[in-house]
This record gives C-alpha cells, structure tokens and sequence, in this order.
C-alpha cells in the first residue's frame, strides 16, 4: 500500500509538471512561430504583398500554428509512454497466445488507416480554402474596425456585408460536417473491427478457462491486459495519425520559410560616396509587374543632377509612383537600369540605398502609435532625439498640431488604443510629411505631399519648399500645378513614358500636354 501511495503521488507530480512544463512551452513556441513568421515576411520584396498567392501563403502558414508544434511534441512522448505498456502487455499475452497479440494489431490497424486518411483530406480543405478564409477575416475587420465604420453606416452596408459573411460561414459549416459524418461513419464502421476482435478473443480466453487450460484469476488478467493493450495500441495509432497530421499542417510553415527574396544583390556590394556627387540616372527603364502583360513604364530616360528639383505630372496611372518604387528599390526594373553616382542600384546594399531616400507615398501610414514615433519613425535611430523631431514637425507644418494635443509628442494618435486622439486626414497628412523630414537624406521625394492639407498649410510648406530641400535632390509628384511650377524641371509622364521634360515656363511654350492640363486647372479659378 505505501509503495502503490508512492507511485499515485509521483504520478500525480509528474502529471502536474508536465502540464505547466506543457503550458509554458506552448506560450514559447506561438510567440516564436508568429516571429519567425513576421521575421521572414520582412525579408520579402514588396511584389510579394501584392500577389494574393502570398497571402493565401500566410494564412496556411500561421494557422494553428500555436499549438500544432506542442502536440508534435506531446504525440511523441505519448508514443513512447504507451509504447513501453504495450510490451509489458504483449509479454503476458504471449504466455496465452501469439495469436492474441497478432489480433490485437490486426483489428485496430484499419481504424487507424481511415483516421489518417480523413486527417489528411480535412488538411486539404482547409488549405483550399485559405482564400475564403482571408475573405471572412476581411468582412469580419470591414464590420468591426473605425477604418470603414462610417461609409458602411452611412450607405446602409451592414446588412450586405454581414449576410455575406454568414453566407461564408455557412459554406464552412457545410463542408466541415460533410467531412465529420462521413469521418464518424467510417470510424464507427471500421470500429466495429476491433470491438469484434475484442469479443472474439474474449469468448476464445473464457472457452480455454472453461476447458480448465487456464485459471479464473488468468482469465480475468488476460481479459483485463487484451482490453488495455488494444487501448493502448489504439492511442498509439491515434498518436501516430496526429503527427502524421500535424506534419501536413508544419509543412505550410516551413515551405513559408523557404521563400526567398526575389530581388538580389548583383556582384559585391558597392559604397555610394558621401555627398553624392554623380546624381540620378534613370537609363532606358521599362517594367512590368508580377504577372501583367502590360508595360506600366517603357523606354524612360532621365537624369536628375545633385541639388535639381525634378516634378514628375501626369494622369493617375501614368507611371509617377512606380518610378519612385523602383529608385527606392521595392522592385527592380524589368529592364533598362537605374544609377547613383555611376553605380547601378542592384549593386548596392538595399537597407544603405533606403537610407540615402527620404520617401512620403500618398497612401502614407497612420501609426496608432505616440506623435513622437510616428515622426521619429522617419529614422529610427533618433526617435528619441526630441530636438530633431521638433524641427521635422516645424518644417511640415505639423507643430501646430502637436500643440494643441493634450500631452504634446506623447500623445496617443488614433482611436485604437486608450486615451487616443483622432487627427483629421490634412494633419495625418503633416505628421507622415515630418517624417520625411526628420530623415537627413540627400534625395527627397514627395508623392501629393499636401494633397489633404488646407491651402494655406499648403501655401506655408512650399513657401519654404527649396529651404527645406536645400541641397538634396527632390523628386516632387503633384497634380497641383501651383506645386509643380516650383520645381527646376518638370517631366509629363504618359502611358509610361516620359512625353515632356522642361522647365515651367518651356513647357508652357510648347502648348502640349503640360500646357493642356494647366489651363484646365488654371480654368477652375477664374
């Protein structure tokens, strides 16, 4: 009796740590998969984000991958622990019969056989499924998040959307339990196997105990020992399927781990001199998208020289934006090539390029997030450089926000978190320019950096336009003409190509397209 109480306590001291030693894992491990996830999407170029291949990618990759891990790790040792009760087992079985344990394998084996074989086609739709899975988690964010809120009220979209999530949801539901009753049915089916091979071998064991070939008390242990060892066998099996399992579901982890980059660093890495002194060469640039037959840019030559400021118009769609994405080297041209100094931009460290460009996009990021990150973001390693900071706001015009936040830099921005504050799209607009700004770069480039800023905040920034550039090379995109006509040069681009190139007053002259198109701005303020 004491040594059987010292067993059930270190068994119960063992089921309890391994428990806690279980949760902890499983905290570790879904922190650490969820990095490694993050880590490997911000290797990847930005062609990646805009294919939803990739997306489909990401969410087979970061589902269930939690806890998928720890129960590889729990199925192993559960093997081994029932692995070692099944030999004792099938020792004292064959002291009855041989043929007691060859049943004893035999009967359970088919169950497990359509156990992995439902396993594996529950992983295919699951994968198959990835892209309506996206949509739901889209619809559901749609419904739920301030980003869309009033349009969808204000249009009366709920009711559409919410239908169409449910419709969603429905389909899912059908699927799954088409696939579980026909799982339950085949594990009963083939269930009934071992339950038959149990009986069988039970009315085998009473009818040795009946010819007296064995004792009443061996009766009842090898009754008791095919019972559990079928059991236990069956867990084995079931062990076995659940890796088998969780390796399909791993499998989608690792093979996101293996994408690769797609832009690469031709030869070694060349140094750009400090300052630059060569300028920008855009040399017979022609590019294409992912997966697009058509040209977004064709046949382009451009040369900016250090210190020119370089205004790029023309209708939306024209090409402005892409140019800029290939000089700061989010794709690489399809053909033709870009230089700096003479150096083609392939050759050059990609992070030490980025740093020389200070780049505000007209889709800029609202960071829910202190007003000092969101500009100190700009350069990272002076977000802490208060007076750097201050003098970024006061060139974009956003210190007269900040002035009137309750907490100044510290003020949360947006309404996600507590105690934040919402700004309207013009000082969001301040905010992402200063941060531009607070990055010391030798190229500037502005795309409709003052498209949502009243006019006089618009009149104040340009106003100080070619102080604030001082120096650098700036690349100015502006449907504004009031804007452009500031720039030393300002190049038309058309149907991907550049149509006009010259300076405010010459491409007036010429009564082209430049020409065309500021007269009908210049016509709205008359």
């Amino acid at each position: 009796m004491l040594l059987e109480l010292g067993l059930f306590l270190l068994s119960a001291a063992f089921n309890h740590g391994r428990r806690l030693i279980q949760q902890l894992i499983q905290l570790q491990l879904a922190n650490r998969i969820r990095a490694e996830i993050i880590g490997k999407a911000l290797t990847l170029d930005l062609a990646y984000f805009e294919d939803s291949d990739f997306y489909d990618r990401l969410q087979n990759a970061r589902r269930d991958g939690g806890y998928k891990p720890v129960e590889l790790i729990n199925d192993t040792f559960l093997i081994v622990q029932n692995s070692i009760t099944l030999i004792s087992f099938a020792l004292l079985m064959l002291r009855f019969s041989p043929w007691l344990v060859v049943v004893l394998l035999a009967t359970s084996i088919p169950s497990f056989i359509a156990e992995t074989r439902y396993s594996e086609r529950g992983f295919r739709l699951l994968t198959r499924r990835a892209p309506e899975t996206r949509q739901v988690n889209y619809l559901s964010r749609l419904l739920t998040e301030d980003t869309a809120v009033k349009e969808i009220k204000l249009f009366n979209l709920g009711g559409t959307l919410l239908n169409r999530y449910t419709t969603l949801f429905d389909k899912f539901f059908e699927e799954d339990k088409s696939l579980a009753l026909r799982r339950a049915t085949a594990g009963f089916g083939l269930g009934l196997i071992a339950t038959l091979g149990f009986y069988g071998s039970y009315a085998w064991i009473v009818w040795y105990t009946v010819q007296g070939k064995i004792s009443l008390g061996d009766m009842t242990l090898y009754l008791a020992i095919f019972r559990q060892g079928q059991s236990t066998f069956q867990s084995i099996l079931s062990a076995v399927g659940n890796i088998y399992e969780n390796n399909l579901f791993m499998a989608n982890f690792f093979e996101f781990l293996c994408l690769e980059p797609r832009m690469k660093i031709t030869g070694q890495k060349r140094k750009l001199s400090l300052p630059l002194r060569g300028g920008i060469e855009f040399r017979d640039i022609g590019f294409r998208y992912p997966d697009s037959e058509e040209w977004a840019l064709r046949g382009v030559n451009l040369i900016i020289r250090p210190g020119e400021k370089i205004a790029l118009v023309g209708h939306n769609g024209a090409g402005k934006t892409t140019l800029i994405k290939l000089l700061s080297r989010l794709y690489d041209p399809t053909e033709g090539s870009i230089l700096i100094d003479g150096i083609d931009i392939r050759d050059l460290d990609p992070l030490e390029l980025q740093q020389r460009i200070g780049v505000i996009f007209q889709d800029f990021v609202r960071y829910h997030l202190p007003v000092r990150e969101n500009i100190g973001f700009g350069q990272i390693d002076a977000m802490d450089d208060v007076e750097r900071i201050a003098a970024a706001a006061q060139k974009s015009g956003a210190q007269a926000v900040v002035e009137e936040l309750p907490e100044g830099y510290e003020t949360m921005l947006g309404r996600w978190f507590h105690d934040g504050h919402e700004l309207s799209l013009g000082q969001w607009q301040k905010v992402a320019l200063a941060r531009a700004f607070m990055r010391d770069a030798e190229i500037l480039v502005l795309d409709e950096p003052t498209a949502s800023v009243d006019a006089r905040a618009e009149y104040e920034i340009f106003q100080n336009f070619k102080a604030l550039t001082e120096g650098k090379m700036a690349i100015l995109i502006s449907h504004r003409f009031s804007t452009v006509r500031m720039a030393d040069r300002i190049a038309v681009i058309q149907e991907g190509r550049i149509a006009e190139l010259g300076t405010h007053d010459e491409l007036l002259s010429r009564a082209g397209t430049y020409a065309e198109l500021f007269s009908m701005q210049a016509e709205g303020y008359r």
